[in-house]
Protein backbone atom coordinates (compact mmCIF):
# COMPACT_ATOMS: atom_id res chain seq x y z
CA UNK A 1 0.00 0.00 0.00
CA UNK A 2 1.41 3.67 -0.67
CA UNK A 3 0.14 6.64 0.11
CA UNK A 4 1.03 9.24 -2.39
CA UNK A 5 1.15 13.33 -2.47
CA UNK A 6 0.40 14.94 -6.45
CA UNK A 7 3.33 17.83 -5.77
CA UNK A 8 6.69 16.26 -5.10
CA UNK A 9 9.81 16.84 -5.19
CA UNK A 10 11.62 15.27 -8.63
CA UNK A 11 8.39 12.62 -10.03
CA UNK A 12 5.32 14.05 -9.17
CA UNK A 13 3.02 11.63 -7.65
CA UNK A 14 1.10 10.21 -10.79
CA UNK A 15 3.99 9.77 -12.37
CA UNK A 16 5.47 7.54 -9.57
CA UNK A 17 2.59 5.72 -9.60
CA UNK A 18 2.85 5.12 -13.23
CA UNK A 19 6.27 3.77 -12.63
CA UNK A 20 5.25 1.47 -9.75
CA UNK A 21 3.11 -0.62 -11.98
CA UNK A 22 5.59 -0.93 -14.63
CA UNK A 23 6.11 -4.48 -13.54
CA UNK A 24 2.94 -5.82 -13.33
CA UNK A 25 2.77 -6.11 -9.69
CA UNK A 26 1.05 -2.50 -8.86
CA UNK A 27 0.42 -1.66 -4.83
CA UNK A 28 -2.84 -0.40 -3.45
CA UNK A 29 -2.17 3.56 -4.66
CA UNK A 30 -4.09 6.00 -2.43
CA UNK A 31 -3.18 9.97 -3.55
CA UNK A 32 -3.35 12.23 -0.97
CA UNK A 33 -3.29 15.87 -1.84
CA UNK A 34 -4.84 19.64 -1.54
CA UNK A 35 -5.80 19.18 -5.54
CA UNK A 36 -8.63 18.30 -6.58
CA UNK A 37 -8.50 18.91 -10.29
CA UNK A 38 -6.12 15.86 -10.25
CA UNK A 39 -8.77 13.41 -9.04
CA UNK A 40 -9.56 11.85 -12.31
CA UNK A 41 -5.84 10.94 -13.47
CA UNK A 42 -5.57 9.60 -10.43
CA UNK A 43 -7.80 7.06 -11.37
CA UNK A 44 -6.51 6.42 -14.40
CA UNK A 45 -3.65 4.97 -12.76
CA UNK A 46 -5.73 2.58 -10.53
CA UNK A 47 -5.65 4.54 -8.06
CA UNK A 48 -8.04 2.78 -4.71
CA UNK A 49 -8.82 6.36 -3.58
CA UNK A 50 -8.03 9.69 -3.62
CA UNK A 51 -7.89 12.01 -0.13
CA UNK A 52 -8.31 15.50 -0.08
CA UNK A 53 -6.54 17.70 2.31
CA UNK A 54 -7.21 18.72 5.11
CA UNK A 55 -8.41 14.74 5.43
CA UNK A 56 -10.68 13.82 8.47
CA UNK A 57 -10.52 11.12 10.59
CA UNK A 58 -14.25 9.63 9.36
CA UNK A 59 -12.76 9.99 5.42
CA UNK A 60 -9.46 8.15 6.59
CA UNK A 61 -10.85 5.50 8.01
CA UNK A 62 -13.54 4.89 4.73
CA UNK A 63 -10.05 4.63 2.87
CA UNK A 64 -8.92 2.18 5.17
CA UNK A 65 -11.64 0.26 5.20
CA UNK A 66 -11.43 0.25 1.29
CA UNK A 67 -7.76 -1.25 1.79
CA UNK A 68 -8.42 -4.07 3.46
CA UNK A 69 -11.15 -5.09 1.38
CA UNK A 70 -8.80 -4.63 -1.62
CA UNK A 71 -6.61 -6.56 -0.04
CA UNK A 72 -8.95 -9.57 0.27
CA UNK A 73 -10.03 -9.39 -3.17
CA UNK A 74 -7.78 -7.51 -6.39
CA UNK A 75 -9.41 -4.12 -7.19
CA UNK A 76 -11.28 -3.73 -10.28
CA UNK A 77 -9.00 -2.62 -13.37
CA UNK A 78 -11.73 -0.49 -14.83
CA UNK A 79 -13.67 2.72 -13.15
CA UNK A 80 -17.43 2.57 -13.65
CA UNK A 81 -19.01 5.00 -15.67
CA UNK A 82 -20.98 6.48 -12.82
CA UNK A 83 -18.10 7.34 -11.07
CA UNK A 84 -15.83 8.46 -13.37
CA UNK A 85 -18.79 10.97 -14.26
CA UNK A 86 -18.85 12.13 -10.69
CA UNK A 87 -14.93 12.67 -10.23
CA UNK A 88 -15.36 14.72 -14.03
CA UNK A 89 -17.90 17.33 -11.94
CA UNK A 90 -15.25 17.15 -9.07
CA UNK A 91 -12.08 17.89 -11.14
CA UNK A 92 -14.32 20.37 -13.45
CA UNK A 93 -13.44 24.06 -12.01
CA UNK A 94 -15.29 25.92 -9.82
CA UNK A 95 -17.35 28.88 -10.32
CA UNK A 96 -15.73 31.64 -8.59
CA UNK A 97 -18.38 33.14 -6.11
CA UNK A 98 -20.17 36.47 -7.03
CA UNK A 99 -18.49 39.75 -5.83
CA UNK A 100 -20.16 41.34 -2.83
CA UNK A 101 -22.49 44.22 -3.37
CA UNK A 102 -20.24 47.78 -2.65
CA UNK A 103 -20.86 49.31 0.55
CA UNK A 104 -23.92 51.13 1.01
CA UNK A 105 -24.54 52.41 4.73
CA UNK A 106 -21.78 53.14 7.14
CA UNK A 107 -22.23 52.35 10.95
CA UNK A 108 -20.27 55.81 12.13
CA UNK A 109 -19.00 57.43 16.05
CA UNK A 110 -20.07 60.74 15.79
CA UNK A 111 -19.97 61.83 19.65
CA UNK A 112 -21.68 59.93 21.93
CA UNK A 113 -24.17 58.69 19.24
CA UNK A 114 -23.58 56.32 16.38
CA UNK A 115 -24.67 57.47 13.10
CA UNK A 116 -26.23 55.40 10.15
CA UNK A 117 -24.91 57.45 7.16
CA UNK A 118 -25.65 56.61 3.42
CA UNK A 119 -22.02 56.08 1.30
CA UNK A 120 -24.37 59.01 -1.18
CA UNK A 121 -23.00 61.44 2.01
CA UNK A 122 -19.35 60.97 2.42
CA UNK A 123 -17.49 63.22 0.72
CA UNK A 124 -13.73 61.30 1.67
CA UNK A 125 -12.28 59.03 3.59
CA UNK A 126 -8.73 59.83 5.43
CA UNK A 127 -6.83 56.72 7.80
CA UNK A 128 -6.55 58.07 11.51
CA UNK A 129 -4.72 55.43 12.76
CA UNK A 130 -5.94 52.24 13.52
CA UNK A 131 -9.55 54.58 12.39
CA UNK A 132 -10.82 55.91 9.36
CA UNK A 133 -11.84 59.60 9.29
CA UNK A 134 -15.33 59.70 6.90
CA UNK A 135 -15.96 63.46 6.16
CA UNK A 136 -19.50 64.60 5.48
CA UNK A 137 -20.56 68.03 3.59
CA UNK A 138 -21.18 68.98 7.13
CA UNK A 139 -18.60 67.52 10.17
CA UNK A 140 -16.96 63.96 10.23
CA UNK A 141 -17.18 60.22 12.21
CA UNK A 142 -15.08 57.73 12.76
CA UNK A 143 -15.33 53.78 11.81
CA UNK A 144 -13.24 51.24 13.06
CA UNK A 145 -12.75 49.54 9.73
CA UNK A 146 -9.41 50.40 8.64
CA UNK A 147 -9.34 52.36 4.93
CA UNK A 148 -7.22 49.33 3.19
CA UNK A 149 -9.90 46.90 4.59
CA UNK A 150 -12.86 49.84 3.54
CA UNK A 151 -11.27 50.26 0.01
CA UNK A 152 -12.24 46.38 -0.56
CA UNK A 153 -15.80 47.46 -0.14
CA UNK A 154 -16.23 50.51 -2.67
CA UNK A 155 -17.30 50.80 -5.70
CA UNK A 156 -14.01 51.80 -7.51
CA UNK A 157 -16.14 53.60 -10.09
CA UNK A 158 -17.79 55.99 -7.75
CA UNK A 159 -14.58 56.26 -5.19
CA UNK A 160 -10.88 57.42 -5.86
CA UNK A 161 -8.14 56.69 -4.12
CA UNK A 162 -5.74 59.14 -4.54
CA UNK A 163 -3.25 58.69 -2.00
CA UNK A 164 -2.63 55.97 1.08
CA UNK A 165 -4.52 57.26 3.08
CA UNK A 166 -7.55 59.19 1.33
CA UNK A 167 -10.28 57.78 -0.92
CA UNK A 168 -12.57 60.80 -2.27
CA UNK A 169 -15.87 60.28 -3.72
CA UNK A 170 -15.89 61.62 -7.86
CA UNK A 171 -18.86 63.36 -7.32
CA UNK A 172 -17.54 65.60 -5.00
CA UNK A 173 -14.03 66.70 -7.54
CA UNK A 174 -14.32 69.85 -8.16
CA UNK A 175 -11.51 69.77 -10.11
CA UNK A 176 -7.61 69.47 -9.42
CA UNK A 177 -4.08 72.11 -9.69
CA UNK A 178 -0.76 72.11 -9.62
CA UNK A 179 0.71 73.83 -6.57
CA UNK A 180 3.85 75.52 -5.92
CA UNK A 181 5.82 72.75 -5.18
CA UNK A 182 4.25 70.92 -7.83
CA UNK A 183 1.82 68.52 -6.57
CA UNK A 184 -1.46 67.68 -7.72
CA UNK A 185 -4.40 68.85 -5.85
CA UNK A 186 -7.82 68.44 -5.70
CA UNK A 187 -10.71 70.83 -5.22
CA UNK A 188 -13.83 69.46 -3.33
CA UNK A 189 -16.93 71.15 -4.18
CA UNK A 190 -18.94 70.85 -0.58
CA UNK A 191 -16.07 71.53 1.30
CA UNK A 192 -13.03 74.24 2.00
CA UNK A 193 -10.12 71.61 2.07
CA UNK A 194 -8.47 71.00 -0.51
CA UNK A 195 -6.33 67.21 -0.79
CA UNK A 196 -2.95 66.20 -2.40
CA UNK A 197 -2.75 63.58 -4.92
CA UNK A 198 0.62 61.13 -4.26
CA UNK A 199 2.50 60.06 -7.36
CA UNK A 200 1.21 56.79 -7.17
CA UNK A 201 -2.40 58.06 -8.22
CA UNK A 202 -2.08 60.66 -10.38
CA UNK A 203 -2.48 58.61 -13.87
CA UNK A 204 -6.14 58.77 -12.97
CA UNK A 205 -6.51 62.61 -13.17
CA UNK A 206 -4.26 63.01 -16.69
CA UNK A 207 -7.38 62.83 -18.81
CA UNK A 208 -9.26 65.53 -16.59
Amino acid sequence: MVFLDIQMPGLNGLDLAQRLGSDGKAPHIVFVTAHHEYAVDAFEHAALDYLLKPTTVERLAKTVAKLKLALRAPAPAVVPDALRALLQQLAAPVAAAPAPAPLQWIRAAHGDETRLIAIDEVIYFQSNDKYTSVFLQEGECLIRTPLSKLREQLDEARFWQIHRSVIVAAKSVAGTHTDFRGRLVVKLKERGEQLTVSRNYAEQFKQM
